[in-house]
């Protein structure tokens, strides 16, 4: 019997219809369980289409009825398989709580919180989080550990990032109240907080123009921001791109070396394919994950 490669998750009974349906719903070797698969992420992607195409007005005014017959077939569908796929694991809370299951669940609820906010099943674009499936499916979860050092050193810049953010965060301030004293009002600056909004703005030199100064005095503070905005822009990705190049150093030194220590004289960190001590000369018991061959 295959073991399920998730120790989260694993199948309620070894054998019967919760069984079978386990395979099929969890696992992606065989045809049956690749084409449920499948039918799975085309029922998402014209789910999310439908709910595209009834954005548009005249398309709405036209078809609204069809459109929601189609949504609901759709929610019911879904809620039949997350149903099912609760009901055929040995521990259901600990799938629901999991990140697979918090997505399925966010994939149904807009609709049935229709009944209560209007407009709330435009939501149900969250569905698109299940199109992340077929990276087990096509057997690319190698792509999903390549994110793991994104995000590893995203989270070992952060110190350094928020830092930064605290500093233009400062200048935010300190500009939107100059700004709030120099143009005042009767120039569209009516409150700190909307000048702080116009120095953002300005300091990302997106310039959306709904907040313009008028005075001289005004203009060279805005200047003097907009040659600041452009040089604290390339700040974070400066400190994000040392960080990543750190980590996938540190990735490449982890993996060409291993921990074998000599038994002679005690030194580690030899090169994974080294023979010998490059202390001593004395040779090196084999390594427990030895380098693939080449080719």
């Amino acid at each position: 019997m295959r073991p399920f490669s998730d120790p989260q998750l694993n199948p309620a009974t070894e054998d019967g219809w919760r069984r079978r349906w386990f395979d099929i719903i969890y696992r992606h070797d065989s045809g049956p369980e690749r084409n449920f698969d499948l039918l799975l992420i085309y029922a998402i992607l014209a789910s999310i289409l439908v709910v595209m195409i009834d954005s548009v007005q005249w398309i709405h005014n036209r078809w609204a009825t069809w459109f929601y017959v189609v949504e609901w077939i759709f929610t019911i569908a879904f809620t039949a398989e997350y149903a099912l796929r609760l009901a055929v694991v040995k521990r259901p809370l600990r799938y629901a709580v999991s990140i697979w299951g918090v997505i399925d669940l966010a994939s149904i609820l807009p609709t049935y919180l229709s009944f209560f906010i209007p407009g709330a099943q435009s939501l149900l674009v969250v569905r698109v989080l299940r199109i992340l499936r077929l990276f087990r499916i096509l057997k690319l979860t190698r792509y999903v550990e390549e994110s793991g050092v994104l995000m590893q050193s995203l989270w070992r810049s952060r110190r350094k990032v928020l830092v930064f953010l605290f500093t233009v965060l400062t200048i935010t301030v300190i500009a939107g109240a100059l700004m709030y004293l120099i143009e005042g009002p009767q120039n569209g600056f009516t409150s700190i907080p909307t000048s702080m909004y116009w120095a953002i703005v300005t300091m990302a030199t997106v310039g959306f123009g709904d907040v313009v100064p008028q005075t001289t005095l005004g203009r060279f503070v805005t200047s003097a921001l907009i040659l600041i905005g452009y040089s604290i822009i390339a700040v974070p990705t400066g400190i994000y791109t040392a960080e990543l190049a750190s980590t996938m150093r540190e990735a490449e030194e982890a993996h060409r070396h291993d921990n074998r220590g000599c038994p002679e004289c005690g030194l580690e960190g030899h090169d994974r394919d080294a023979l010998f001590c490059r202390r001593c000369g004395t040779r090196l018991p084999a390594p427990l994950n030895p380098l693939p061959p080449v080719g």
